[in-house]
């Protein structure tokens, strides 16, 4: 019969059947020549869906034949291999075993699941409380239902920590320049003054170009955030163009809303390193190391305090001057030579402002009704009155920015800049007149319109009872109205 076949190949089985009797349901023999044609059919090899050649006999294809003719609408529908009732079902385990189970995954995750049947095995003879072993096959399926897979270790790294796939490693480089770029932070082995009088320690960002290893931009700073990574990152771009795809790790500052969103309104594609693989950033490790042997080398045993200001600014001249005209080793030529000789990937960098604009995160906000403002952070923004009307807003910001807001449609395009709520400015009692059709001119006109339908028809049916109204008028209110009636002045309180 040749290979065996997959549980799931119903398919192929019932392609394979159709084509068998295809020509009897195409042209139907006449009467008592059945026989024949499923014997001529019997004789032939056909091919097998698991591979290799398969014969079949003449029960079994007039067997296909009555399903197939019994299902006109769908004849290859009534072929497929019927699913068996238990197909997707285990052998249920006892809750024992089943946490006896999950107890030694937990403690030995890289075990084959040979070895845990194994182990579970010899567990059972001890303690026959945990109930009937299950067979191999069936503590398989369980394991792999409920994602105990074998997880192997990399040499190096902690074993209480995620494991890693064993995986080779490769040197690589791209084709052109600026078709990838690679960024990352290093954290100085100085610190610098700050104009406080504080010694902090800075950190440098950095982005370097796989294939001519330009330094696109480098630029310390006091914090790791993602509004400094964002900020030397523009830098790089208006340096340099806007890079295919960007390399980072999974860090905080590289993995933030506004990044993410940045990158991918640009066109850049985003790649993100394996976690626990820093060799698939190397390339970066490889100029900290140049920067710590030669550049910071040289900044040791300065007689004046470092600041920042002079760390920036030696560093950008050791980058133009020093890194950017030696020969590299691994490309025999400079990084700006290699440049100069390589093909161009680069795209041409937007204004600032569309580049701070591209660095925001969208969200969804209400909007008050009364006075047409709605919240970022705890900070209220002031929506201009055309777009009052909306129930929803959907407004494009940076958290670290809580300056300026866009309120954005749905497909992204900017409608107009939301500024923050600014109630000194209101306080001068000025405002606008509302024009009509804004929610705050319902009832502008009260008392002017005619008797509404609704109460001149429940006035008339109260009129046609021929009752009086079912109330009593207030004494005081009565005499009051008398008088006031007759006389047209006020009622006289004297004794």
């Amino acid at each position: 019969m040749g290979k065996g076949h997959g549980p799931d190949d119903r398919d192929g089985w019932a392609r394979l059947r159709f084509a068998v009797i295809g020509p009897l349901l195409a042209a139907p023999p006449p009467k008592g020549r059945l026989r024949g044609e499923l014997e001529r059919l019997a004789r032939k090899v056909w091919q097998h869906p698991g591979g290799g050649e398969a014969r079949f006999s003449v029960s079994t294809i007039e067997r296909w034949y009555y399903q197939a003719r019994s299902q006109d609408r769908d004849p290859v529908g009534a072929l497929r291999r019927r699913r068996r009732s238990d197909a997707g079902r285990e052998r249920a385990l006892s809750p024992a075993l089943l946490e006896a189970l999950r107890e030694q995954y937990r403690n030995h995750p890289s075990w084959s699941v040979q070895l845990h049947h194994g182990n579970l095995e010899a567990r059972v003879e001890d303690e026959p409380r945990l109930g009937p072993m299950p067979s191999y096959s069936t503590l398989r399926r369980a394991m792999r239902r409920r994602g105990m897979v074998r997880r192997r270790w990399r040499r190096g790294t902690d074993r209480k920590r995620a494991p890693a796939e064993a995986r080779e490693v490769l040197s690589y480089e791209v084709s052109r320049a600026h078709a990838l770029w690679h960024c990352d932070f290093h954290h100085s082995p100085v610190r610098v003054l700050t104009p406080g009088g504080e010694w902090r320690t800075p950190f440098l960002f950095g982005v370097i170009d796989d294939h001519s290893r330009l330094g696109c931009h480098l630029q310390w700073y006091l914090e790791e955030t993602s509004e400094t990574f964002t900020h030397g990152l523009c830098q790089a771009f208006m340096k340099r163009g806007l890079p295919r795809s960007l390399m980072s790790d999974n860090g905080s500052p590289m993995t933030a809303g506004e990044v993410e969103a940045g990158l991918f309104r640009l066109g850049i594609q985003h790649v993100r390193t394996l976690a626990y693989s820093p060799h698939q950033n190397g390339k970066m490790e490889i100029l900290w190391s140049s920067i710590e042997g030669r550049l910071m080398a040289m900044l040791e045993g300065l007689e004046e305090p470092l600041t920042l200001r002079m760390l920036n600014d030696a560093t950008i001249a050791w980058l133009e001057h020093d890194y950017h005209c030696r020969v590299h080793r691994e490309l025999g030529v400079t990084p700006l030579e290699r440049l100069k000789q390589s093909d161009n990937a680069a795209r041409d960098c937007p204004d600032s402002a569309a580049l701070r604009s591209a660095f925001r995160i969208a969200v969804r906000r209400t909007l008050r009704r009364s006075d047409g403002t709605l919240s970022l952070d705890g900070v209220r923004f002031q929506v201009p009155k055309p777009w009052r009307h909306l129930l929803e807003a959907r407004v494009r910001y940076a958290r670290w920015d809580l300056t300026v807001a866009e309120l954005v449609t749905e497909n992204g395009d900017c409608l107009c800049l939301l500024h923050p709520l600014d109630k000194r400015a209101h306080a001068n009692a000025a405002r606008r007149p509302v024009g009509p059709g804004d929610a705050a001119d319902a009832g502008a006109g009260a008392g002017k319109a005619e008797t509404p339908a609704l109460l001149r028809k429940i006035l008339n049916k109260q009129a046609a009872t021929g009752l009086p109204p079912a109330w009593m008028p207030f004494r005081g209110d009565a005499g009051k109205t008398d008088k006031t009636d007759k006389t047209g002045d006020e009622e006289d309180h004297s004794p």
